[in-house]
């Protein structure tokens, strides 16, 4: 017996005219609007040195480039649903495609700081729309039954795009200019416009919807609370938290705008964001799993690149190659893990991709300031094939009974927990590294006196290969403390990214209950039923 709420079977997208198309090509349509996006929201990070020389701001300033596109980028992916079912689900998605592409170009050819942020406010909202829109594409041009398949594609994109983002970004920007990380955007929107136009239309129910009231207190209460929780989570360790007035500020507005739209949202009839699907506790549980997954993929991936190049003198694009395998493996196993999440339960298969994940970073506690080659690859190999484990099945569990109508809007809300769950994991490992480095030089400095067995060897040492390398006698002493000073910070900061590895792992642990909560998907002639 079918479940009430539940997914009834699906196929291709209908184009006018009632012919059915093969329901790749739609997601081939939408594939690279979602690599465009996703790759523009780490691409230009290595570029914010570059930016700030450019336009004759501080570096400061020029991370602002970063947090306005987050914070546009935040307040749209959960009304994406809303606004599709409102204008109607193709015409938006081709106007948002326009409009990221255009905006490219102006951030590109921007003459002040004023005018780049304008431009990446606008690139973030049409940005922000296009993701949630493409897995909802994905999820219903495939029958329930063959949605792993889609998701494995999807995943590949949305795994392989923030790894190759930075790497891309350094590149182009060593080699050209920062202008070209927007206009290389250019040729991948005029390509997705093209397949977009052909092949994405709008399902029967969009038109069924469309005319429906405007919710503009939850719209309004919508965009002051994320916007001010994405500057906090942005901006909290570069001020210091709560002893921050301007923190403490956001922080009082973004909570008192959250608790407000929850009670609103749950008392209008036509909400900008639909609530009511929490009520589904694979949604619920999904939506958990997938906060805990952005916050140790992007709190890992920022990580490795600082350790490389601050403790172990790695440059920008060699660093990056070593987070390349994590790609490599997830991209050879996301045709895999599409085909037993079609055969298999995905509550295990989201299991072992926790296990898969949590090992890795289990390994790199024991990094350390002769780590070699070999060994940092290994464990973002392993880790590249378990996230894919992880995404492919728990996209497909959580969406398992959300009804074609809801699909747009629980892809809104699922793609807005990933982002929030990784700004979160990036301000939580800055954070920690900060302290726990502070916190480990202290312990440490507690150990060395200058009568100690290695204070008076580094003493007797030092000097001559100081004075070998041409430092003239009588300054070597405060050089030598100098050497020792700057060891143990070294020594500090390593140990401070050990502690993060090891949270990172444990977090992601502690979600295993939540699989508990989800129930197995279970298909009779592509109908999931209880």
């Amino acid at each position: 017996m079918s479940r009430s709420g539940t997914v009834p079977p699906t196929s291709a997208e209908t184009p006018p005219g009632g012919r059915t198309i093969n329901p790749w090509l739609p997601a081939l349509a939408v594939t690279p609007a979602t690599l465009m996006e996703v790759l523009d929201s780490t691409v230009v990070n290595v570029s914010v040195p570059h930016i700030a020389g450019s336009l004759g701001i501080t570096p400061e300033e020029a991370t602002w480039t970063i947090t306005t596109y987050l914070v546009a980028n935040a307040i749209v992916l959960p009304m994406t649903g809303w606004l599709a079912n409102h204008f109607g689900r193709r015409r938006l998605f081709l106007a948002c495609l326009v409009t990221f592409t255009f905006a490219s170009v102006l951030c590109g050819a921007a003459p002040s700081l004023t005018a780049i942020l304008v431009f990446r406010i606008l690139q973030g909202m049409s940005g922000g729309i296009l993701i949630p829109i493409s897995q909802a594409i994905m999820l219903e041009s495939f029958p329930p039954e063959k949605r792993g398949r889609a998701m494995a594609a999807f995943g590949i994109v949305v795994i392989f795009a923030p790894i190759v983002g930075p790497i891309l970004g350094g590149f182009i920007t060593d080699n050209y200019s920062w202008r070209w990380v927007f206009y290389i955007n250019i040729p991948v929107g005029a390509l997705a416009f093209m397949l977009a136009s052909a092949f994405v239309f709008d399902p029967p129910y969009i038109r069924r919807i469309a005319g429906a009231a405007i919710d503009y207190v939850g719209l309004g209460l919508l965009a002051l609370g994320l916007g001010c929780l994405e500057i906090v989570l942005d901006n909290g360790e570069l001020k210091d938290w709560f002893g921050s007035p301007f923190i403490r500020n956001l922080s009082i507005v973004a909570g008192a705008s959250l608790v407000i739209l929850v009670f609103w949202e749950l008392s209008v009839k036509h909400p900008i964001v639909n609530l009511r699907l929490l009520k589904d506790r694979n949604f619920s549980a999904g939506l958990l799993l997938m906060m805990a997954l952005g916050m140790v993929l992007y709190g890992s991936i920022i990580l490795q690149p600082i350790y490389l190049q601050t403790l172990m003198g790695y440059t920008a694009l060699l660093s990056g190659l070593t987070l390349a395998p994590r790609g490599l493996t997830s991209l050879l196993f996301a045709p895999l893990a599409g085909w037993l999440t079609e055969k298999r339960d995905p509550r295990y298969l989201v299991a072992y991709g926790i296990a898969m994940t949590s090992v890795p970073l289990f390994m790199m506690t024991h990094w350390n300031l002769q780590t070699d080659f070999r060994s940092l690859m290994l464990p973002n190999l392993l880790q590249g094939s378990g996230i894919v484990f992880l995404f492919v099945p728990l996209t497909t569990a959580t969406m398992a009974y959300i009804s074609n109508e809801n699909m747009g809007m629980a892809s809104g809300l699922f793609n807005l927990v990933r982002n929030m769950g990784g700004s979160a994991g990036i301000a939580f490992v800055n954070t920690m590294l900060s302290r726990r480095t502070q916190f480990h030089h202290a312990r440490l400095s507690e150990h060395i006196t200058a009568y100690g067995i290695a204070s008076q060897q580094a003493l007797q040492v030092f000097p001559r290969m100081l004075f070998r390398q041409g430092v003239p006698a009588g300054s070597d002493v405060n050089v030598t403390y100098g050497l020792i000073h700057g060891e143990l910070t070294r020594q500090s900061a390593m140990m401070a990214f050990i502690d993060n590895f090891y949270l990172l792992a444990i977090i992601f642990l502690l979600m295993l209950p939540l699989l508990l909560l989800m129930r197995k998907p279970r298909r009779v002639r592509g109908h999931l039923i209880e």
